[in-house]
């Protein structure tokens, strides 16, 4: 709702104002937006600063973008709680969050943003990003095993939306989610008899992979 997004709510919500102070400060005359006096409870963007005097109560959100190729062993989070989380090989965790998780023993792309809305774009499966992994397995593929990926399995929390996947080895196959279910990949390949041995992602939408090192990162231009 808009009056989330308001001088007014900034001020009770994010900085503990009462809501009589932060009336009173808006018809001071004292507050700024980005250098422009305001009087009323107008709305408050991410790009605005908002001063009162000299001082600074929201400073420019700064955007930032990231692609990471994540390792084995690290787990898709920066919740210190967790045992070898993205701290480890990311170093700037203040309000970034994960655009597309991989599980611990997944490797390859990840974005990291500190955009939550540019994020929920990204990873919503609504919006219908494509994500690209290669995959190996313990057995052969076969016809089969490509036409029944494709189709769409049972993986018993859901049955999975039609996706690309073709064979581009005897071991691997390349697939194309438009979804991003917790161990998608894994759960299909074991319904279907088959284990995976690894699994890398090569990309999501149109930010690639490509000749970056793991454990490595690199700023995004968007």
């Amino acid at each position: 709702m808009s009056f989330r997004l308001r001088i007014k709510y900034f001020l009770i919500h994010r900085l503990n104002y009462t809501n009589k102070t932060a009336g009173t400060l808006i018809s001071s005359g004292k507050l700024t937006v980005n250098g422009k006096e305001v009087r009323d409870n107008v709305l408050l963007k991410d790009e605005d600063e908002l001063k009162f005097g000299d001082e600074i109560l929201k400073a420019v959100t700064v955007y930032q973008y990231y692609a990471l190729n994540k390792p084995i062993g690290i787990e898709s989070t920066f919740n210190p709680l967790i045992k070898d989380n993205l701290t480890t090989v990311f170093p700037f965790t203040s309000e970034f969050i994960v655009a597309g998780r991989l599980d611990k023993a997944s490797e390859g792309l990840l974005i990291i943003s500190n955009n939550g809305k540019w994020v929920n774009r990204i990873t919503r499966p609504e919006f219908k990003k494509e994500k690209e992994y290669v995959v190996e397995t313990n057995k052969a593929i076969d016809g089969e095993f490509i036409s029944k990926m494709s189709a769409g399995v049972d993986i018993g929390i859901c049955l999975t939306l039609p996706c690309f996947t073709e064979k581009i080895g005897k071991n691997c196959f390349r697939i194309i989610l438009t979804e991003g279910k917790n161990k998608q990949i894994r759960r299909m390949c074991k319904k279907l008899g088959f284990r995976v041995l690894s699994l890398k992602r090569l990309r999501i939408d149109n930010f690639y992979l490509n000749d970056l090192e793991v454990v490595k990162y690199k700023e995004l231009i968007l």
